[in-house]
This record gives C-alpha cells, sequence and structure tokens, in this order.
C-alpha cells in the first residue's frame, strides 16, 4: 500500500498522484494541511526519507520568510514548526513500506513502483 501526502492545490503533488494512479497502485491520500500529521508521525517520515527535518522545509513560504528565517533550531523544534504551520511541510511525500520519497519533480515516485 502506498501512502501520499497531498495538498490537492499544488500541481507536483497531483501529478505525483497522476503517477501512481497511472501505475494501477493501491494508496492511501493524505491531506496533511486538513490532518497534520503527529510529531511520531513526521518523525517516522523523516526517517524514512533518511533527511534531516529542515531539508523538509518549504523556505518558500510566507509561514517561513514570516517565523523562521535566519533562525537556527533543533532537529525536534523543525518537527515542532511544521506541525504547527504544516504549510511549511515539502510536498508531496510518497511511502512505501519502508521507503519514501519526496515528488519533486514527480518522478521520483517510480523509484517506488
Amino acid at each position: 500500500m502506498i501512502t501520499i501526502y497531498h495538498n490537492p492545490r499544488c500541481s507536483k503533488s497531483r501529478q505525483t498522484l497522476g503517477l501512481i494512479e497511472e501505475k494501477g497502485h493501491d494508496f492511501v491520500v493524505k491531506e496533511y494541511l486538513k490532518n497534520t500529521p503527529t510529531k511520531e508521525e513526521l518523525t517516522k517520515v523523516i526517517g524514512l526519507l533518511g533527511i534531516k527535518p529542515d531539508q523538509l522545509i518549504r523556505k518558500g513560504e510566507s509561514d517561513f520568510k514570516d517565523n523562521f528565517k535566519g533562525k537556527e533550531l533543533s532537529d525536534e523544534e523543525w518537527i515542532d514548526a511544521m506541525i504547527a504551520y504544516p504549510k511549511l511541510i515539502e510536498r508531496p511525500i510518497v511511502i512505501k513500506g519502508d521507503k519514501a520519497v519526496l515528488g519533486r519533480p514527480p518522478e521520483n515516485v517510480l523509484t517506488l513502483l
């Protein structure tokens, strides 16, 4: 089963979801702006991606510019920031089993399919 952390307003997220649908895989969509992931869930996703929490931050978002630009935060503080401001979470994130990829570019998801 594939899980996609999805924002339907994002073109890359829609393209990634389209690739998953095109390949005929079963999937679950998590609209993370409507249902913010828990700290445990987000920590696990970051671990599956194999990145540091600050690498999952959308630095072009106004929430980042207004609240975090130029600040040094710990990994835990970045995770707390993403929970408080879910627009900061880079998207889409696609998970299959114990592997995850960012759908930027959308073709990255093909490594899981």
